[in-house]
């Protein structure tokens, strides 16, 4: 069955966390969008310093949640912290979580998500450096490679990247969380 993915990022985020769901994603014969505030390109961090660009698929104003069937939020120190403070890309991701689709975040990723408002009460896991704003955002934080709470994937580092991708497909073909 075809399933449509977002991957909602901006400048700045880890190149790995983008690239490696998305490669994997499409593997699955899948289509993995790259979505962002901006138009063009958006310019990865990787190896502790500017890495290469991708190419943004859509804007944050030409989707909907309603168009895909699941999200992906890759980390970077830079990319989620710009992210948090964008209406539109919070909308997008609250819409997600309103409509029971799987949502992956990974390393500094779920930092969006202590500002859509929707950690509390949620198993989740991050880099260590986030846990603190994590558990002080009411989430019920755990140091483990990959965490899934009612369709909601989390894990920590690069490093994690096979098991988040893995799970990330499970959640994916499990669908809708009531």
């Amino acid at each position: 069955m075809s399933k449509k993915i977002a991957i909602l990022a901006t400048h700045g985020f880890e190149e790995s966390e983008l690239k490696s769901p998305k490669e994997h994603l499409e593997q699955q014969g899948w289509e993995a969008h790259i979505v962002s505030p901006e138009k063009g390109k958006i310019k990865a961090w990787a190896d502790k310093n500017w890495g290469p660009e991708y190419d943004v698929d859509k804007t944050l104003e030409e989707v909907h949640a309603d168009d895909y069937d699941a999200l992906v939020l890759p980390g970077g120190v830079i990319n989620p912290d710009k992210l948090r403070v964008i209406d539109n890309a919070l909308d997008f991701v609250k819409g997600f979580f309103d409509q029971g689709k799987p949502v992956a975040a990974i390393c500094h990723g779920p930092q969006t998500l202590i500002n859509v408002g929707l950690v509390k009460g949620r198993k989740m896991t991050s880099v260590k450096a986030i846990s603190q704003d994590l558990i002080n955002a009411g989430a019920d934080w755990t140091d483990e490679e990959v965490v899934v709470d009612e369709g909601l994937v989390t894990s920590r580092t690069p490093e994690d990247l096979p098991a988040f991708n893995k799970k990330l497909v499970e959640e994916i073909k499990e669908g809708v969380h009531a």
